[in-house]
C-alpha cells in the first residue's frame, strides 16, 4: 500500500515538476513569475485531445504536436504582453498584472470558441497495472513518472550542454552582460518561452489523461507554482524536487488522512518553507538586476 501510494505521489509530483520547470525557467530570466502559464497548459491539453480526435489517436504525435503549439503560444504570448513591457524596463509587477490578464483572456476566449464542456483523453493505459513488491501500480503512473523525469533530464543536459543553454545560463547571471557579448536577447527569451510553453504541453496532456480536459484546468498550476517556490524559484532541480515532494506530501495526506485536508497540507507546507527558507530549498539569494 505504501509504495503504491509513493509511487502515485511521484507521478502527480512529475508532473508538477513539468508545470514547475516552465515558471522556474522564467523567473530565472526574466525575473516574474508568468500566470499565464496555466492557461497555456490548458491549451496544450486541449491541442493534444484535438490530435487524437481528429488526426491519430495515439499518444506520441499528441505529445509531439502540443508540445510545438504550446510552446509557440507561449512564444506569442511573451511577443505580444511582455515584449514591450520588457523593453520599456517594467517593473516584474506590470508583468505579473499583464500575465494574469492573459491567462483570464485564454480562457475566456476558450469558453467562446470551444464551450465549458469536459472533455476525455482515450483511456491509452486503460487499466493496465504493474506489480512491485507485492503492490499494483497503474501503467499510466509510472509512465508520466518516468516520462518527466526523461524530459527534465533532457532539459538539462541542453541547459549544460548546448551554446544555446549556456547563453541561456548567462543570461540568467547577467542580461546586459549577455547582450554586450552579442548575444541576441529577444531570440534567447523566445528560446526560453518556447521550453516552457513545451512543457505545459506536455502536462497539458498528462493532466488531461489523468483527470479532463476543461477551461479552467490551468488553476491547477497554482499546486506547481508551490512546488516551484518550494525548490526554490529559478532551480531547474529545486522545481523537479519541489514537484516531487509535493506530489508525495498531497497523495499521503489523501490516503491515510483525507483528500480534504489536502490542500491544506500543500499551503502549509509552502508557508512553513517560506518562513525558514525564504528561497526555497535550492533557491539563491541574488541582488536586484540592474
Amino acid at each position: 500500500m505504501l509504495l503504491q501510494t509513493l509511487i502515485t505521489g511521484l507521478s502527480i509530483g512529475g508532473i508538477y515538476a513539468l508545470m514547475a520547470v516552465g515558471y522556474s525557467l522564467v523567473f530565472s530570466v526574466l525575473n516574474f513569475s508568468n500566470f499565464a502559464h496555466g492557461a497555456v497548459i490548458m491549451l496544450g491539453a486541449y491541442i493534444g485531445l484535438g490530435v487524437v480526435r481528429f488526426l491519430a489517436p495515439s499518444l506520441l504525435p499528441a505529445v509531439a504536436v502540443a508540445m510545438i503549439g504550446a510552446g509557440v503560444l507561449a512564444v506569442l504570448n511573451e511577443r505580444l504582453a511582455y515584449s514591450l513591457l520588457r523593453r520599456r524596463k517594467a517593473p516584474s509587477l506590470y508583468l505579473m498584472i499583464s500575465a494574469m490578464g492573459c491567462a483570464v483572456l485564454l480562457e475566456n476566449l476558450v469558453y467562446a470558441t470551444i464551450g465549458s464542456r469536459f472533455y476525455a483523453y482515450p483511456e491509452f493505459f486503460a487499466t493496465s497495472v504493474v506489480t512491485l513488491a507485492g503492490s499494483t501500480v497503474s501503467l499510466l503512473d509510472l509512465f508520466a513518472f518516468i516520462f518527466s523525469i526523461g524530459a527534465i533530464g533532457g532539459l538539462h543536459l541542453f541547459l549544460t550542454r548546448t551554446k544555446t543553454g549556456i547563453a541561456i545560463r548567462a543570461g540568467v547571471a547577467d542580461m546586459t552582460m549577455c547582450s554586450l557579448m552579442g548575444v541576441n536577447l529577444d531570440r534567447l527569451i523566445a528560446v526560453v518561452f518556447f521550453l516552457a510553453g513545451a512543457f505545459a504541453g506536455v502536462a497539458g496532456i498528462f493532466l488531461g489523461i489523468k483527470y479532463l480536459v476543461y477551461p479552467t484546468m490551468g488553476w491547477i498550476t497554482n499546486k506547481a507554482y508551490i512546488a516551484a517556490v518550494i525548490g526554490g524559484l529559478g532551480s531547474l532541480p529545486g522545481a523537479l524536487i519541489g514537484g516531487l515532494i509535493l506530489g508525495i506530501v498531497e497523495t499521503l495526506v489523501s490516503t491515510y488522512i483525507s483528500s480534504v485536508y489536502r490542500d491544506l497540507f500543500s499551503f502549509g507546507l509552502l508557508i512553513a518553507l517560506l518562513l525558514y527558507l525564504p528561497n526555497g530549498l535550492l533557491g539563491r539569494e541574488t541582488g536586484e538586476k540592474v
